[in-house]
């Protein structure tokens, strides 16, 4: 079972890399090949019915509705007031991050844009999805709190790109776009690096020029 799962790992992985990368292995591809015909001939795993005389052990019948507690709540007869609505508190994104993050998108539509299939998605998962991911990785974390902003930004670009490789299977054009286009890999890591460095030199700026 091992072994079959991991066969399969690969032949969704090559099927993928094959449609996007501009060179091809021959073994891989044979090996590829040959896995195809083998996975169907790998016996399945048996597994126990485990939902198996359930339905036979609960007797239905002997089960009825059953009116518990009724309650009657009574309010006092006397005026009242409600207090407002707090002004700030969650539930809501800080107006100058939703105004960066909107430039964001506005910076990636004008810019690279014509390069994808659904440019609105992509760039919501530009400005929010992938930053948030990268803030997750330890090593990055760890460079941020232990080392100057040089280090960082090499832990943050490894970490970027981890990210977008976990993210190979269901968006395609962002990893084909972040390995073939350097003007777009090098918008991308300075813009993320600007919105996750936490370091004592942060500034924030963006814009495709490196730190």
């Amino acid at each position: 079972m091992d072994f079959k799962g991991k066969a399969k790992a690969f032949v969704r992985l090559y099927s993928f890399l094959a449609a996007i990368l501009p060179y091809s292995l021959a073994e891989w591809e044979k090996l590829s090949i040959f896995l195809n015909f083998l996975l169907p001939k790998l016996p399945a795993p048996k597994e126990e019915d485990l939902s198996r005389g359930i339905l036979e052990a609960i007797d239905m019948e002997s089960y009825r509705a059953e009116v518990r507690s009724a309650m009657s709540i009574t309010l006092a007869d006397e005026d009242g007031e409600i207090d407002p609505i707090p002004a700030a508190g969650g539930g809501r994104m800080p107006e100058p991050r939703l105004e960066r993050l909107s430039n964001i998108i506005k910076e990636f539509n004008d810019r690279f844009g014509s390069y994808w299939t659904d440019p609105e998605k992509m760039g919501r998962v530009i400005a929010e999805e992938l930053p948030a991911e990268v803030l997750e990785d330890k090593a990055y974390q760890n460079a941020m709190k232990h080392s100057d902003r040089q280090n960082a930004r090499i832990e943050h670009d490894k970490a970027l790109e981890r990210v977008i490789i976990k993210r190979l299977a269901d968006q395609t054009e962002l990893f084909k776009q972040y390995t073939d286009n350097q003007d777009f890999r090098k918008w991308l890591t300075a813009m993320i690096f600007a919105l996750t460095y936490n370091g004592p030199e942060a500034n924030g700026s963006f814009g495709g020029k490196q730190p």
